[in-house]
């Protein structure tokens, strides 16, 4: 018999906190160029890249949460049968936080016993532990952090369906997950369908990232034979497996540093990928054919990976990702053509094999025994017959909303009913929210007049949207800066850089405020760049530009006097080697912005090359939440402090010599170490 619930779970947990409200453009470009050593197939390179272009509006930076934990309640839905018991939670991108084999007495995931959010995905935000399923784009999804609706649907043989969907506002589709866990299975299903309701291509992504165990034993086995990965940690290539650079890459305790490996499973072979423990058992995953990729990925076993385990989760505690995805790579798109849906079914259970078999030298042989275990629990062809089951489900309406998500599918609704527009968004995904983050929008497609407000509120980028706003400013309705500041924030958004730039001007010609001119400033910076790739990378910041400071300044002196405008403006004067200009700026704050952490980074880099090594040592002794995935900055200044302190005491060079000898004699602190690759030394 299946079950499902809502209950409460308490966890300690950080604050989130608020979002910020500067908008985060995408690149000028809109591919990005991955460096190969020229071995992967051209069939398999063919969207490497592709459309990759960070992106993130018009979603906002989650960036205010800290590391202060403290119980906290989440709701969360469980799904349960009488061999599995799986949690969900939805005001958390849908993540499954535990899936739980009661027959076994084993928890199949890395259930992570707290909330910590850290700098990893696009929008900033993201935890670790469980499933994440990532949709839309390169990196770790808008939602991860955010709610998604959930709903109650009857199954195909009455069982409760645990629905889970939203409306996605970067490309504007509808995507949904079902969850089935039909009586007496040992596998939990999801069922997968994305929508795209217009009439032209867009840039597709899904990954599935299912944590693990990791474990000295952990080895994660798939069918394949040749991965796509990290040649030098600059270049792809194609490399062997199991066997790389004289190490066993199956095994996660054999990386020496972060390293991610994208399996070339052959056409026609099952697709399907498993982490074994040392004794045999762990998690197994397959799918219906659409989902083509699957990867691992390690932290590695350096400090630095180390210390980013216990910095997401407690001291002690370690994972391993396993992913499935559409493309053969995660790092690209693919064309999902005009009013196109895609589905497919995913699995996940226990594997429990002869562990001398599981971890023989001989690769085929721990291959042939997963795969066998596997066919004899869940033969591919159970899987397709589950998944046409399934699909007369996908199209069912809920009998029961358990949770809410936005209100932004249901305006989209409005959107096109008011224009008289096909609606191609599924009836059954019940969007019926209007928040007040919505209402802005509504009121500017009912009554023709974008609000004044002093704050400029949540975002839009829709061309759709755009075209209205842009006829109600002709028209001489909402003729205020706030209406202006949306126009170039559209246009920017969608690589009209002049009309960006001309409603921004008119926004401060309306009024004069430190919005329009941060966001100037952005231009302003990239105007200084001869590469458009060059600011089209996850989490990168604006190109460093004296311009785009003093603008960044007169924003400041105008207002809103900020946390994020100040930290921009820091970032700005560091990023253009101005660091009396930023010290004497930092005097001016308030201590709530002059202690935030970000603000302490730069001071100190300030200091450190202002020979003020002094002001520089608190900053080895204190912890960091907002670290960005890839980041060595406080490292940097580790290695930076001590070759200034022995250039100055034994009256040498800074040179090369001298790096090469801190570098080897002075290893950073634990708590400031949060580099994925060793250095060489």
């Amino acid at each position: 018999m299946t079950e499902l619930r809502m209950q409460t779970l308490e966890m300690p947990a950080a604050d989130l906190g608020g979002e910020n409200p500067l908008p985060m453009f995408r690149g000028l470009a809109q591919d990005i160029a991955f460096e190969s050593d020229g071995s992967i197939p051209k069939e398999d390179a063919k969207y490497i890249g592709w459309r990759c272009t960070y992106r993130v509006a018009p979603y906002r930076i989650q960036d205010g949460y800290d590391r202060n934990k403290i119980p906290r309640k989440f709701q969360v839905a469980v799904l349960e049968n009488e061999h599995l018991t799986a949690t969900f939670a939805p005001s958390l991108g849908g993540r499954l936080l535990s899936l739980y084999d009661k027959t076994a007495k084993r928890e199949l995931l890395d259930r992570n016993p707290v909330f910590q959010p850290a700098n990893l995905a696009l929008r900033n935000a993201w935890f670790s532990g469980g499933i994440e399923f990532n949709t839309s784009h390169f990196g770790h999804h808008f939602l991860t952090c955010a709610p998604m609706f959930a709903a109650r649907v009857r199954g195909s043989q009455g069982e409760p369906v645990l629905r889970m969907y939203e409306w996605e506002r970067a490309k504007c589709f509808p995507y949904q997950i079902d969850f089935h866990l039909p009586a007496g299975s040992r596998f939990l299903f999801s069922r997968v369908r994305i929508v795209n309701p217009h009439d032209h291509e867009i840039p597709m992504y899904w990954w599935t990232n299912i944590a693990v165990p990791e474990n000295k034993g952990t080895r994660v086995i798939c069918p394949a034979d040749s991965a796509i990965g990290s040649i030098d940690h600059k270049r792809m290539g194609l490399v062997p497996v199991p066997m790389f650079q004289g190490l066993d890459i199956s095994y996660a305790h054999n990386m020496p540093g972060a390293r991610e490996y994208f399996f070339r499973i052959p056409d026609g072979q099952r697709r399907w990928e498993a982490a074994v423990e040392a004794d045999g058992k762990g998690l197994v995953h397959t799918s219906t054919r659409l989902l083509r990729g699957r990867k691992v990925f390690y932290w590695g076993m350096n400090e630095g990976g180390r210390q980013w385990q216990e910095f997401l989760s407690v001291p002690g505690r370690t994972y391993v990702e396993i992913q499935a995805g559409l493309g053969r790579t995660q790092l690209e798109h693919l064309p999902m053509p005009a009013r196109a849906s895609w589905e497919w079914t995913e699995a996940f259970g226990l594997i429990d094999i002869d562990p001398k078999k599981a971890h023989a030298a001989d690769w085929s042989l721990a291959q042939r025994t997963v795969e066998t275990d596997l066919a004899m629990k869940l033969p591919e062809s159970r899987v397709d017959a589950l998944d046409r089951d399934f699909a007369a489900v996908t199209t069912r309406k809920a009998e029961e909303i358990l949770a809410t998500g936005s209100g932004w599918g249901a305006l989209e609704r409005k959107r096109l009913a008011a224009q008289k527009q096909v609606d191609r968004i599924p009836a059954e995904l019940a969007f019926d929210v209007i928040g007040p983050e919505q209402q802005p929008w509504l009121d500017l497609l009912e009554r023709g007049a974008f609000p004044a407000a002093d704050a400029p509120g949540h975002l839009m980028v829709q061309t759709d949207w755009q075209r209205v706003l842009e006829e109600s400013l002709k028209a001489g309705k909402g003729d205020h800066w706030l209406a202006w500041w949306h126009l170039g924030n559209m246009r920017l958004e969608n690589h009209d850089v002049r009309g960006a730039k001309e409603a921004w001007e008119t926004s401060l010609a309306r009024s004069r405020t430190g919005w329009a001119l941060r966001n100037l400033s952005v231009i302003a910076a990239r105007a200084t760049l001869k590469e458009p790739e060059a600011n089209a990378k996850p989490g990168q910041p604006e190109p460093a530009s004296r311009e785009a400071a003093d603008l960044l300044e007169k924003a400041w002196e105008t207002g809103p006097k900020i946390v994020p405008l100040a930290i921009e403006y820091a970032r700005m004067l560091i990023a253009t080697e101005q660091n009396e200009r930023m010290a004497a700026f930092a005097q001016t704050l308030p201590a709530e912005i002059r202690n935030h952490e970000r603000f302490r980074i730069f001071s100190a880099f300030a200091s450190m090359h202002m020979g003020e090594l002094e002001k520089v040592e608190p900053l080895f002794t204190q912890d960091f939440a907002t670290i960005r995935e890839g980041e060595v900055t406080l490292t940097d200044i580790w290695f930076g402090y001590h070759e200034r302190r022995i250039a100055k005491a034994e009256g040498i060079p800074l040179d090369a010599a001298l790096t090469k000898r801190v570098r080897k004699d002075f290893p950073p602190p634990k708590r400031i170490d949060f580099r994925m690759i060793q250095d060489i030394v």
